[in-house]
């Protein structure tokens, strides 16, 4: 199926990168649809050739693209759906962006006929320009009726990136998994900077100063298990190393920074087990954990 023209609903950060994506891809935006005034969708227009028309959610009385991404926040898609049933042919093909959700919250579009699916970009999307530049080489989780994921997956392709589908029933242990390694991962360092603050040192400075370990774990990772990948007090099992970090700790942070401490780092002795080294300090390490969480409650 050779579908080339596009309309996209919602015109923040991934409605706009997918907008410039589109375009870049040979894709014919025609329409980019907002439903507030506080919106960049003229500056996204502007980029792409042709332009297309900047429409108002509200005024809408037809919209004949025979592709559809609804790239609203979740809490809008499913109204946003019902009102597309009355302006929208039958065949038409309709994707939501949400992580968390699946195309179950089309199914009133599917109802009368149209094709539904959800495609999910796995990249973190914090600005539309920067953003359509991210999509080759990223992978998109697909999710929908049979059509609507054959679609999906050409049209990922065209943005030179890779698919990959899951039942519907893990879209949300899926979009839990995404959070953990993006989100997660900003709160997990934000937290260490913080700690590497405590040391006297600016914000700003404890930062520049971990990123160029933070860089090089990532792409540890990136060619190694997470079991190689390991290292530190807890792959060493240094219970030694670990008593002076809880003291520590226990003197110039938050409790619930030492809880993320000890949390994480009962999650690395499972990982170091997997690797040898001394199981009794291994597990010195991990009475002292469960004895400071008792603590700390």
């Amino acid at each position: 199926m050779d579908m080339q023209s596009v309309s996209i609903i919602g015109m923040g950060r991934v409605g706009g990168a997918l907008a410039l994506g589109l375009s870049h891809a040979g894709f014919t935006i025609e329409n980019l649809i907002y439903r507030s005034t506080d919106t960049a969708a003229e500056a996204i227009a502007c980029r792409i050739t042709p332009p297309p028309q900047v429409l108002v959610f509200d005024d809408l009385q037809h919209l004949n693209s025979e592709i559809i991404f609804i790239t609203s926040a979740d809490p809008a898609i499913q109204a946003i759906s019902a009102r597309l049933t009355t302006v929208v042919p039958q065949n038409t093909f309709v994707f939501h962006t949400s992580g968390s959700l699946s195309s179950e919250i089309l199914s009133e579009l599917t109802a009368i006929g149209c094709e539904t699916g959800s495609i999910h970009p796995l990249i973190s999307i914090s600005d539309s320009f920067l953003g359509s530049e991210k999509f080759a080489g990223a992978f998109f989780c697909v999710e929908g009726s049979a059509d609507a994921a054959a679609v999906a997956k050409s049209l990922v392709r065209k943005l030179q990136g890779f698919s990959f589908s899951i039942e519907t029933k893990f879209k949300s242990l899926y979009h839990a998994s995404a959070v953990t390694a993006s989100g997660h991962l900003v709160a997990l360092i934000d937290t260490a900077v913080d700690m590497l603050s405590k040391c006297g040192l600016e914000s700003a400075t404890s930062k520049q100063i971990l990123m160029p370990l933070i860089k090089s774990t990532i792409e540890n990772l990136d060619a190694q298990t997470s079991v190689q990948a390991l290292t530190g007090t807890f792959a060493r099992a240094d219970i030694a190393a670990f008593d002076r970090h809880l003291a520590s700790l226990e003197d110039n942070v938050s409790d619930q920074t030492r809880r993320i401490y000890l949390e994480l780092g009962d999650r690395s002795l499972d990982i170091a087990e997997h690797r040898g080294g001394s199981a009794d300090n291994a597990e010195k390490i991990r009475n002292a954990i469960s004895m400071a969480k008792r603590i700390s409650k």
